[in-house]
């Protein structure tokens, strides 16, 4: 795989909450999914740069600009007994696809997972995103076809939370 000579894969910064912000908004309008984004700076910088961080992000830059990112955090697996990195989020800008970003960008959360001996490196994609599936595969990916993701958000899980009549522990 060849790269562009001046691309540079960095970790985020608080200086790059804005930057994070449009990376989110753009990948929302790609995936259709516009309406259904509700962060904001302010946000981002208490989520990611604050006391305690719910993720990180690597942000790659291709002469001085921030064209791409990928945003990740911990998981576990009870079966390997070992945490592993997952990919939430993936974007590079139409301007820079074809040229190795988005492989240097997997690249680099795989050196990471490696680094930190993690057990696993996973990420989700919609199944219409031919593009990103055929990168995926090209890379090793293998589809986990017998899995279904399940979500909840809103109402249903302020319902669910609502069973448990009890307090648990403190956060």
């Amino acid at each position: 795989m060849s790269y562009p000579v001046d691309l540079v894969i960095r970790f985020a910064t608080a200086a790059d909450t804005g930057s994070i912000l449009g990376f989110i908004k753009d990948l929302a309008e790609y995936e259709k999914l516009a309406h259904e984004v509700i962060a904001d700076e302010e946000a981002i910088r208490l989520t990611l740069f604050g006391d305690r961080p719910a993720a990180e992000v690597l942000i790659a830059e291709v002469g001085g600009a921030a064209v791409g990112f990928a945003l990740f955090f911990q998981s576990y697996s009870t079966f390997l007994a070992k945490p592993g990195l997952y990919l939430e989020d993936l974007f590079v800008r139409p301007v820079a696809r074809g040229q190795g970003v988005g492989s240097a960008l997997l690249s680099s959360l795989a050196r990471i997972a490696v680094q930190r001996n993690y057990g696993r490196f996973e990420w989700s994609v919609l199944d219409w995103n031919e593009p990103a599936i055929r990168l995926y595969h090209s890379i090793g990916a293998r589809s986990m076809t017998d899995w279904t993701i399940n979500r909840m958000t809103g109402e249903p899980l302020a319902k669910l939370a609502e069973q448990w009549p009890h307090p648990v522990g403190t956060t």
